[in-house]
């Protein structure tokens, strides 16, 4: 694939974080390619998020419990990032049940 390396690790980093921060024990993470399409999952068995706000959350300081600190919970910039930096690459990002948890698809094009 090709694509920005510096900005495709953050895309990592922030989906790992935020696994990480959700988790109640494990996160897995994903990769392989499909066609003429590089998918990226990471998956945490955390509480999940809301059907309704899995969409919301990709928005600018988007924090879910308005209760956390910014220390605590992050400034809610993470998962823009992710999007904008997916999209620039032609890719698409989304969030999905992982029954428990919740799983990132991230799919991006591969080099032709």
């Amino acid at each position: 694939m090709l694509g920005d390396a510096v900005d495709l690790r953050r895309v990592l980093a922030n989906l790992v974080d935020n696994a990480l921060r959700h988790a109640a024990s494990a996160v897995r993470i994903g990769v392989h390619a499909e066609g003429d399409t590089a998918e990226l999952t990471v998956t945490d068995d955390g509480p999940g998020i809301p059907p309704e706000d899995r969409e919301r959350v990709f928005d600018r300081f988007t924090r879910l419990d308005d209760a956390r600190s910014r220390d605590d919970g992050g400034a809610g910039l993470g998962l823009a990032i992710v999007r904008t930096t997916v999209e620039a690459h032609g890719g698409t990002v989304h969030l999905e049940d992982a029954s428990p948890g919740l799983r990132a698809v991230v799919r991006l094009p591969l080099a032709r």
